[in-house]
């Protein structure tokens, strides 16, 4: 489904379901007056409408990026509640539906007129009890959802891992590398906090850098106030950066060739010229210490079901097959079990994003869980598989909901280490 179709939809659903829970919560606050009914209404068809219009002016027109984030979390927390007092509206319904089933099957046993009246002048009332339950639920995810806005979004946590590579060259046991990914740079709204998890990765000192794709969300154009910042991301043996879906411009722009998609990815792959970032697009590098090599490769996004394939791994591996150790960059991590683990077991780790996590789960250093598990087998962490290592790092941004709960954005220290 497009963009524009699953906004329409959602805009319908809310509409609707607003009308329900409308009706639902003034039939159990029947005791409220007048006035304050009034005001209820006034203050609930004008945020609903207000609401969607603001989505399409979001997503339509020019609006300022703080303006238009307002806007469009407001929508979905709004949309989350409602999807969850939904089941209590249901529940309250069948039991409706029920009393009156029962009262029609023992009108059809009465014989007496008056005992018929009292049956059919009875309503049904809503139990206010359920409908109650209904809106303190509601209010759960509205709650930890806003907690992941204002503390998760900007929440930046280093993990650290060590790295066994049997072949390591000597000269390389021990050094120290970092990996950051998914930055959506047009979902940012706090440019010093995004400069505080810059820091928090210079302070760490990495001997070389990954960036593992997604700079943007649609347009280069995002990077304008944000360039500068990640600039800053230097090493003494360079930062090494490979493109994500996000960054062709396939969401804006369509999959169709045009003239204003190509000039924006160029631009893109400017912006990580610009920055220092040597941009790896089905090519390799050798990086060398003390005389000892090992190989950095990098390759166009290449993701499993409907994600371009754009990346060609017979260009990547081309001239490498001396090198002792080869790590791969690669945004989507569905690529290692669906081409790199059968076809080039010469790869030693590959380093990959995209999931982020959901931004939504659990995760701690023994256990981690989140719903994007059920889309895809390596989301988050190391994995290994005979000889060949995959990293998922979950995100250093967001998309969408512009926060995180319980999936952190992510900083990755590695240290690489002979067996």
């Amino acid at each position: 489904m497009g963009r524009l179709p699953l906004i329409i939809f959602l805009s319908v659903f809310l509409l609707i379901f607003d009308y329900y829970c409308y009706r639902a919560i003034l039939s159990v606050f029947k005791s409220w007056k007048p006035s304050t009914k009034k005001l209820f209404t006034i203050l609930w068809w004008t945020y609903t409408i207000g609401l969607v219009v603001g989505v399409f002016a979001g997503i339509y027109l020019n609006l300022y990026l703080t303006v238009r984030a307002v806007v469009l979390v407001a929508f979905f927390l709004t949309v989350a509640c409602k999807v969850v007092m939904l089941p209590f509206l249901l529940i309250d319904d069948l039991r409706r539906g029920f009393i009156k089933l029962i009262r029609l099957a023992r009108k059809e046993k009465q014989t007496s007129p008056s005992t018929t009246a009292i049956n059919a002048a009875s309503p049904i009332s809503r139990s206010a009890f359920i409908v109650k339950a209904g809106m303190l639920t509601a209010a759960v995810p509205l709650a930890s959802l806003s907690w992941g806005i204002v503390s998760g979004a900007y929440d930046y946590k280093i993990k650290r891992k060590t790295l066994i590579l049997p072949n390591l060259p000597k000269a390389f046991d021990g050094i120290k590398m970092a990996q950051i990914s998914d930055v959506h740079s047009g979902s940012f709204y706090n440019p010093k906090a995004v400069l505080g998890g810059v820091e928090m990765l210079l302070g760490e000192k990495p001997d070389f850098v990954f960036f593992t794709g997604d700079l943007v969300n649609d347009m280069a154009s995002e990077m304008r106030g944000y360039q500068d910042i990640f600039s800053k991301i230097k090493a003494p043996l360079g930062v090494y950066s490979t493109l994500g879906n996000h960054d062709y411009g396939d969401y804006h722009f369509g999959k169709a060739p045009s003239a204003a998609k190509a000039k924006n990815l160029q631009d893109v792959i400017k912006t990580h010229e610009i920055m220092g970032w040597d941009l790896l697009m089905n090519e390799n590098r050798r990086l060398k210490v003390d005389g000892e090599e090992i190989g950095i490769l990098g390759i166009e996004n290449w993701g499993m079901g409907r994600f371009p394939k754009y990346g060609r791994m017979d260009l990547a591996v081309k001239n490498t097959d001396d090198l002792p150790v080869k790590l791969l960059l690669s945004h989507d991590p569905s690529h290692w079990r669906g081409q790199v683990l059968e076809k080039y077991p010469q790869i030693d780790a590959m380093f990959s994003g995209h999931t982020h996590g959901m931004q939504f789960g659990v995760r701690t250093e023994r256990f981690q869980w989140s719903p994007v598990q059920y889309i895809y087998k390596e989301w988050a962490g190391l994995y290994q598989e005979q000889k060949q290592q995959l990293y998922v790092n979950v995100g250093y941004g967001f998309l969408g909901y512009p926060g995180r709960v319980g999936i952190l954005p992510e900083i990755t220290i590695f240290e690489l280490k002979r067996a």
